[in-house]
């Protein structure tokens, strides 16, 4: 039996055990890296909530695995948990939450890359993660530089399709002119927006409602001073 499979039937321990919250190693070690995993979490947990209701999507957070051993813990960059409640969580404990991640995301580096493709990779397939995606923004050793794995008969085979699909979500990856991964719902040709692409959104709907308001108060005037006469 392998020491993960062992961890896992391991018997749970009943006396009060401290699950740290943090490992105090900053959340990526680019800016590369980080405004990817920060651009793909809020794309996916603004998709996800409009489609699956009950999801949770969480970036470089503890998730525990093992009930009473703190040592049995790994921090996704991202992973997305579907059937569970949204809202904040410090850590995740599998045993809690009734199951674990349905699907996860790597922001790979060269430095990170035998976690990645080796040990977290088992990680996740021992834990039944559906599907397990690795993104190396840099290009430091990946070729190509995105990578899928998919569940099948309790073993990892590599996605073949081409762009990258991911099932569980109903999403499909590429990576764009600028090297960044983007989300596309199925049958869209527009990627699923970053907070910027949000913000800018927003911002010009409030101009054109700011501009439509403006319009019909001049209208107003214009009405009154012809009644006027």
């Amino acid at each position: 039996m392998s020491e993960i499979s062992e961890s896992l039937s391991q018997p749970f321990l009943w006396h009060k055990i401290d699950y740290p919250e943090s490992d105090g190693e900053p959340l990526a070690e680019t800016d590369t890296h980080y405004r990817q995993i920060t651009d793909l979490r809020f794309s996916l947990e603004q998709y996800c909530t409009r489609k699956f209701g009950q999801v949770y999507v969480a970036a470089n957070l503890f998730l525990y695995y093992v009930e009473g051993d703190p040592r049995k813990v790994v921090a996704p960059d991202i992973f997305v948990v579907l059937g569970v409640s949204p809202g904040d969580r410090r850590i995740f404990k599998l045993w809690e939450e009734g199951k674990g991640p349905d699907a996860v995301f790597e922001i790979t580096s060269k430095s990170t890359r035998i976690d990645d493709v080796g040990n977290k990779k088992g990680l996740y397939e021992a834990l039944g993660v559906s599907e397990y995606f690795l993104f190396d923004p840099l290009q430091e050793y990946m070729e190509p530089q995105l990578r899928g794995y998919r569940l099948e008969e309790g073993l990892y085979r590599p996605i073949a399709e081409i762009p990258l699909t991911c099932k569980t979500l109903g999403l499909t990856l590429k990576v764009d002119k600028d090297n960044h991964l983007r989300l596309f719902e199925a049958g869209s040709e527009e990627p699923l927006p970053t907070p910027l692409e949000e913000a800018e959104r927003a911002e010009r709907e409030a101009q054109a409602r700011l501009k439509l308001e403006e319009e019909v108060e001049r209208l107003k005037r214009k009405l009154a001073e012809v009644e006027g006469r």
